[in-house]
């Protein structure tokens, strides 16, 4: 799944595609790796950015905050919420949008969010949310609440899924509590950046950041993945090139200055800095390393 900030206007509009692969650019050799390699931890990337900002989490009933006194069960809903992700408006798509990744990071495959609303032609839509990362697969039954430690891994987990450009784009998701397989190595080597942060808002003041790997930065942009380097913007006028941050994530630099090490088998970030502006000391081990495929 892909979360995209090219349309600050309209949230969520591009479909999760989870069945996709990483696209034409690539033959099927990895594919069939990770057929091969049972379990392994790839997901799409989408259009999350908007869902995630400080304004939308503030004015959505569908918070993070909200969502972690509770099961993630539509029956463990408070009333405001379901009333959210049934909304046929704007309002709605996005928060059914920032659910269904939600779901994704946290439940296993062999779990799911179901639930209906209704369009504004007065049709219904019934919602089948699959688990895919299980990072929290527990929520299912009981509230992460104020747990630190899970909220940063779910954010973590939103935030390397987060694209500017909304593409379908496969990558491989790694830290110190989801290793990889040997085949999905090899179909994802090249190191893209880490992703961190805490967007619950309710133990530590919310936050997110990224950082790039220097030797992925070329292919990162040629798959259209800009969160963790920054998307180039060019001035029609002058020529001028800038980098632009994806919405309320703050890219901090190189991973290579700001973290600590990689590990020497999965090749992810072992933890990098809360936050270099403030602590060069202070680190975080709820990281997650994106890994994306090779050039053709």
């Amino acid at each position: 799944m892909e979360l995209s900030c090219a349309r600050l206007a309209a949230l969520f509009v591009v479909p999760l595609v989870t069945t996709a692969c990483i696209g034409a650019e690539l033959d099927s050799d990895p594919e069939a790796l990770l057929e091969e390699a049972e379990g392994a931890l790839e997901g799409d990337n989408g259009y999350l950015i908007n869902a995630l900002s400080q304004n939308a989490l503030s004015q959505n009933s569908l918070t993070l905050n909200a969502l972690s006194q509770n099961a993630l069960s539509q029956n463990a809903l408070s009333q405001n919420a379901l009333s959210t992700i049934r909304d046929p408006g704007t309002n709605g798509a996005m928060a059914r949008d920032l659910l269904r990744y939600i779901v994704s990071c946290a439940l296993r495959p062999d779990q799911t969010f179901s639930f209906s609303w209704i369009d504004s032609g007065g049709v219904s839509r019934p919602e089948v949310y699959r688990g895919e990362l299980g990072y929290a697969h527990w929520w299912a039954t009981t509230p992460i609440g104020p747990n630190t430690y899970v909220q940063r891994q779910i954010t973590a987990c939103l935030a390397a899924r987060i694209n500017w450009y909304g593409v379908s784009v496969r990558i491989s998701l790694r830290n110190n509590e989801m290793p990889s397989t040997a085949a999905e190595r090899t179909a994802y080597p090249v190191r893209e950046g880490a992703f961190w942060g805490n967007m619950f808002g309710t133990v530590e003041p919310a936050f997110l950041r990224a950082c790039y790997s220097p030797a992925g930065v070329t292919r990162a942009r040629q798959l259209q993945r800009d969160c963790a380097a920054g998307h180039i913007s060019v001035d029609p006028g002058t020529g001028a090139t800038t980098v632009q941050q994806c919405g309320p994530m703050t890219i901090v630099g190189s991973c290579d200055t700001i973290c600590n090490g990689t590990d020497t088998v999965n090749g992810f970030y072992r933890g990098c800095l809360r936050n270099p502006s403030v602590s060069p000391w202070e680190r975080m081990d709820e990281v997650i390393t994106t890994f994306l495929p090779p050039a053709p």
